[in-house]
């Protein structure tokens, strides 16, 4: 295996536990709750600290990286994830649930923002789209085994059993990042010096403050609007339609497909047209299909429209790796992506919380039409603060 897709692995595996762990929780949260008897307020908020935890490992870790190195952050932040994760098994209540969820979360913020450097900065600046694409798939593959595996597993292993074998991976992709080299781009960077702290490369200048602030809106409106209906949609299709929690597993598993057809689709169209109109292309189609799915009623029905939605409302997944290694310097990517992206999905977090708050005064189909209009704030963002040198064959050299 040559070094390039060494770098692309040891990225996608910890992006695909990330994955794996966040709907897993959305799966397992009705037995967690009765077990530990937790209001629903406490339930929504377990996935919200866990992307706070994110937001604080994701910053720590995302500094690191730009002065440790890619591949050793990633290694130790792996550690963190798994040792909470296990613990989260023996919780006896929502305090050290609470803390464990936390804590796994400190690790787990490291896996997008400094693996996603890794990857990118190990290929040229023509094939970054796609190959950004590839690590946001892995989330979906992550999601779409959790969506397929956990109904199955949990009335044998409870949701004890789960989070011990959401934590079994980490061991093994700890052991792939072992053999994985720093980029030629982190090693020229750490011959020569770093210029100076590189969280003052976020908002250096007017410009790199336009960048930084344009990529936390659209980081938070994708993480607001995802978590917001991927958390939530298992419990409406058994509570409004009453499947069975194997029936809304394979329903969510189909719209984690569309996920993913989505992020490879955007990988490849933005290495042609370029980011910019790729992202407006996608966050349109949020927008309408979020509407139209609202309108849905039949089963199959909703199969087919959760297929369709889902490529449109994670697609966009495909295209931020991309777009912050190209609009800041080597010296910061990994603070860049880390810092940034961490917050704004720590933001996000806050989706599942203000949905479930939402259906307490009106119906499943009416919040939804409220969540659409958070894309709106995207494509405002995008036409006024995404430069249009962002694509990668107008960007600076590195």
């Amino acid at each position: 295996m040559t070094n390039q897709k060494r770098a692309l692995f040891a990225a996608m595996s910890g992006y695909a536990l990330d994955g794996f762990d966040l709907l897993m929780l959305g799966f397992i949260l009705t037995p967690l709750a009765t077990a530990l008897h937790l209001t629903t307020a406490q339930s929504g908020s377990l996935v919200t600290w866990t992307l706070i935890g994110g937001a604080l490992g994701g910053s720590v870790f995302g500094i690191a990286g730009d002065y440790l190195g890619r591949a050793r952050v990633l290694s130790i932040s792996i550690l963190v994830f798994s040792f909470f994760t296990f613990l989260c098994a023996f919780s006896v209540g929502f305090k050290d649930l609470f803390i464990y969820r936390f804590c796994a979360g400190i690790g787990l913020g490291c896996e997008f923002g400094v693996g996603m450097t890794l990857a990118t900065e190990a290929y040229p600046r023509e094939k970054r789209a796609r190959i950004a694409s590839y690590v946001g798939m892995s989330w979906q593959f992550g999601v779409l085994f959790a969506a397929l595996l956990t109904p199955f597993l949990l009335p044998y292993v409870g949701w004890r059993g789960m989070f011990i074998i959401g934590g079994l991976p980490a061991v093994a992709s700890f052991m792939i990042r072992r053999t994985v080299p720093e980029s030629q781009a982190f090693a020229e960077v750490k011959e020569t010096g770093i210029p100076h702290f590189p969280l003052k490369a976020l908002f250096h200048t007017v410009e790199s403050t336009k960048r930084s602030l344009a990529i936390l809106i659209l980081s938070t409106v994708q993480n607001f609007g995802y978590y917001g209906i991927i958390i939530w949609v298992p419990s409406y299709l058994m509570k409004v339609y009453h499947f069975t929690l194997n029936v809304s597993g394979i329903w969510t598993a189909v719209s984690v497909c569309g996920m993913i057809l989505g992020v490879w689709a955007f990988g490849e169209i933005a290495d042609r047209i370029g980011r910019k109109p790729t992202f407006l292309i996608y966050q349109v189609g949020a927008i309408v299909t979020v509407l139209l799915y609202t309108m849905l009623r039949t089963p199959t029905e909703l199969l087919v429209g959760g297929f369709v939605s889902g490529i449109f409302i994670n697609g966009m997944m495909g295209g931020y790796g991309a777009l912050i290694t190209d609009l800041f310097p080597t010296y910061a990517r990994s603070t860049a992506q880390n810092v940034i992206w961490s917050v704004g999905r720590a933001l996000g977090g806050f989706g599942p919380m203000f949905f479930g708050a939402l259906l307490v005064y009106m119906s499943f189909d009416t919040a939804l039409k409220v969540l659409s209009g958070i894309y709106i704030i995207d494509l405002i963002t995008t036409i006024f603060l995404i430069p249009r040198n962002s694509d990668a064959r107008n960007a600076d050299p590195d």
